[in-house]
């Protein structure tokens, strides 16, 4: 099997950190090397961050041809809106799965999709397309991420809990489970607050926050 070549979206932080689980896999499998970062910025092409290239989209194509997409970008609203300009760009995209990563073969992954280290998934769970999983979060059977659905460090995700797309969790949230007759939903770009507690279903568009987690007040200019 041939290595994949590896343009990560984004030189951020987060961009950073996948750059480097990227390292765990090229010596645990030899399955993918990072050859650059990509970015829009003007200012940063050309430049070098943590022994990569960055460069624009366009120079992916002309200095690595065989280069696959990964995003680097935490903001599922940001990378759904770059990970469009790449695949309208032609561009494939790869999946990263860290070596210490514990999964059943009764887990769906899309593409685009990454798993940091220490995470846990059961049996039975779905997750679409260019979901991140940040370091050490674990999931519960019959679990449903739509897609650019991104949970920070240490999120722990119950039985039957579905999710909608572009939902953000924040570091340490806690999801208790649902049941199959009726899972516990979070619908599209809900943003759950780092360390919440998640008992009760989140509408669409809204952000909880506290244990138990509860809807924070909109700005007026939210209204």
């Amino acid at each position: 099997m041939g290595q994949d070549r590896i343009a990560i979206f984004g030189a951020g932080g987060f961009g950073r950190e996948v750059a480097f689980l990227i390292e765990d896999c090229q010596q645990a499998y030899n399955s993918m090397q990072a050859v650059c970062f990509v970015d829009d910025d003007p200012a940063k092409q050309g430049t070098m961050q943590n022994g990569l290239p960055i460069i624009g989209l366009g120079a992916v194509r002309e200095r690595f041809p065989q280069a696959k997409i990964l995003s680097g970008i935490g903001s599922p609203s940001l990378r759904q809106r770059l990970m469009e300009k790449a695949a309208a760009a032609g561009f494939e995209f790869a999946t990263m799965i860290h070596p210490r990563t514990e999964l059943s073969r009764w887990v769906e992954i899309g593409p685009g999709a990454v798993i940091c280290a220490g995470c846990k998934m059961t049996t039975n769970i779905v997750l679409g397309e260019h979901v991140q999983l940040n370091m050490d979060c674990t999931i519960g059977h019959d679990v449903v991420m739509g897609d650019y659905t991104t949970l920070a460090p240490g999120v722990h995700v119950s039985g039957y809990v579905h999710f909608g797309k572009r939902v953000y969790v924040g570091t340490g949230a806690v999801f208790v489970h649902g049941t199959e007759a009726e899972p516990l939903i979070i619908e599209d770009d809900a943003v759950i607050g780092a360390g919440a507690c998640v008992i009760r279903p989140v509408g669409a568009g809204t952000t909880v926050a506290g244990i138990p987690a509860k809807p924070l007040p909109r700005k007026r200019n939210q209204a």
